[in-house]
């Protein structure tokens, strides 16, 4: 099943995990993802719960942006959260397909401040 309204996708992920990924060309996921066999993506209507619910407290993060036509064979729309459709990776994540990096940080509430379009 895909979602076809959705352009980019998004990861948010550590800022060592994001040098990691660059240092080594490609993001393998996190211990989770690598459980799952799939790395976890959001869509914009899902990254402030996402931050919300698996990164609350957690500061310096860094917001990937990653266009879903390039990986489109290996993108599966599957539903969790109520039946909500997330994104999910079945391959690695090459740092050539990541088209944006942005900065996320705790804002002095500490809820995750998103750059202001998606917020």
């Amino acid at each position: 099943m895909t979602n076809t309204t959705d352009t980019t996708i998004y990861r948010v992920l550590g800022s060592d995990e994001w040098a990691q990924a660059l240092s080594d060309g490609q993001y393998d996921g996190a211990p989770h993802d690598i459980a799952d066999g799939f790395i976890h993506f959001s869509t914009g209507d899902t990254l402030a719960a996402t931050l919300a619910l698996h990164y609350a407290g957690r500061d310096h993060l860094k917001l990937l942006r990653v266009p879903v036509a390039p990986i489109a064979d290996k993108l599966k729309w599957e539903p969790a959260r109520g039946g909500t459709l997330f994104p999910h990776l079945y391959d690695v994540l090459s740092v050539e397909y990541v088209t944006r990096v942005d900065d996320v940080r705790l804002g002095d509430d500490g809820v995750h401040v998103l750059p202001e379009e998606l917020r």
